[in-house]
């Protein structure tokens, strides 16, 4: 038996009206959604599925999953510009070379000297140790490798939704 504190801790998966995995809401926020009809339960009623809210005059089923009934206008959503910030965020404050998180510069790996543009598939994270040692060259010809291949960000949304399914498709090996 899990206590109430327990129960309003935990989390609901929201889906949009096509079944996109938006977002996940704290328990509070899906009971709302329910009660006001902007939501339907996903799951059948059962105490693995989902939690079950009691109060006073009432017992509510609560799902681990919700599908949104209401359209939402959603925001446009643009690919934010490239700068240090937002570059920084992308490769989580390491070096793209060596992993370091001291000293972080920006690097291109194909440098703008050799026609690199400033774009989101050319800009890295890089220690000044690294930068330095490959200057004005490639990779490849300093002997350095990157730890991921640098590309835009994703749609937040979208970005939920793999990690929803990579989660979901593991559960299920």
């Amino acid at each position: 038996m899990t206590s109430a504190t327990q129960v309003l801790e935990q989390s609901v998966v929201v889906f949009s009206q096509n079944y996109l995995p938006l977002c996940r809401i704290n328990i509070k926020r899906a009971i709302v959604l329910l009660v006001s009809e902007k939501a339907e339960p996903l799951d059948f009623a059962t105490e693995q599925n989902g939690f079950f809210v009691h109060s006073p005059n009432l017992i509510l089923y609560v799902p681990r999953h919700i599908r949104l009934k209401i359209t939402s206008s959603e925001r446009t959503w643009k690919v934010p510009p490239v700068n240090r910030r937002e570059v920084l965020r992308r490769d989580h404050y390491n070096c793209q070379y060596c992993g370091s998180s001291k000293h972080l510069t920006l690097d291109h790996v194909l440098p703008r000297s050799r026609g690199g543009q400033h774009t989101w598939d050319n800009v890295v994270t890089a220690c000044e140790r690294c930068n330095s040692k490959k200057g004005d060259r490639t990779p490849p010809e300093v002997g350095m490798h990157l730890r991921t291949k640098p590309k835009a960000p994703i749609h937040p949304t979208i970005a939920f939704a793999e990690k929803f399914w990579m989660e979901a498709q593991a559960r299920l090996e």
